[in-house]
């Protein structure tokens, strides 16, 4: 980079290069590039390879990235969730209980996921298992309408998702109320045939949404944009403007 165009890298050149190196499986290489950058790391780069290593199943580089963060940011509950949804993806529910545990003494809370959509000026907002709303009972149905014609197109529900000590059957129900599902068919029952719905979610969008999401937006004829703490994920035709890939 410095001999081709002449530019230094900065910090945020060295995030990127992470993050690539971590989505490829490369967790050694950028381990390595971090520990030998000219820049001292901040807590995004090493949240970039804790991200990678839960997706690859690392769990003893994740172990000590997670150390790492909570030394930076002793306060930030990103780090203590990803470790403890690590631990509950290999059911070691033991350590995960550890980790709560931890949060809990040193007050620690994790953000809850919640969804917005506007509609008329007004802001809706929708949390997990949301039923708070006047229309609930109509969002409940659409749910139910909208499950129905997942399965009809093949969805089986990506429980993997779940990271909790409870059975299938359970897993399941949970994830059908994710906030960002519940504010899908609130849009859904709220305006025009065809129309577009977009939607603000302050985490990241988990894979069973998007799958989900990827299929109302074909069923329904609607061109769905929710921007989660990633980027902007614009749905359409059964497809998504990130070729899976966020």
């Amino acid at each position: 980079m410095i001999n081709v165009v002449g530019l230094e890298p900065r910090i945020e050149h060295y995030e990127c290069m992470v993050d690539l190196l971590g989505r490829a499986g490369l967790l050694e290489e950028a381990e390595e590039l971090i520990q030998n950058m000219p820049i001292q790391p901040d807590d995004f780069i090493w949240k970039a390879l804790l991200g990678a290593c839960k997706v690859h199943r690392n769990i003893e580089m994740g172990k000590c990235i997670a150390e790492i963060l909570m030394d930076l940011a002793p306060r930030d509950s990103g780090s203590y969730v990803a470790l403890s949804n690590m631990y509950a993806s290999f059911g070691n529910w033991e350590a995960v209980s550890n980790v709560r545990m931890l949060m809990k003494d040193m007050d620690i809370r994790k953000d809850p996921g919640g969804s917005w959509i506007e509609l008329d000026g007004v802001l809706h907002e929708f949390l997990v298992e949301d039923k708070s709303h006047f229309r609930a009972g109509e969002i409940h149905s659409m749910l139910e309408e909208i499950f129905n014609k997942l399965r009809l197109q093949g969805y089986k529900p990506n429980t993997t998702q779940v990271l909790l000590n409870i059975d299938e059957e359970e897993k399941q129900s949970a994830l059908h109320y994710h906030s960002e599902k519940i504010a899908v068919a609130f849009g859904l029952i709220s305006t025009a045939p065809q129309s577009p719905l977009q939607i603000v979610k302050n985490l990241r969008i988990c894979e069973d949404c998007h799958s989900s999401i990827k299929l109302i937006s074909k069923i329904y004829k609607r061109k769905i944009i929710v921007w989660d703490r990633k980027r902007f994920h614009h749905f359409e035709h059964g497809l998504c403007s990130c070729n899976d890939y966020w």
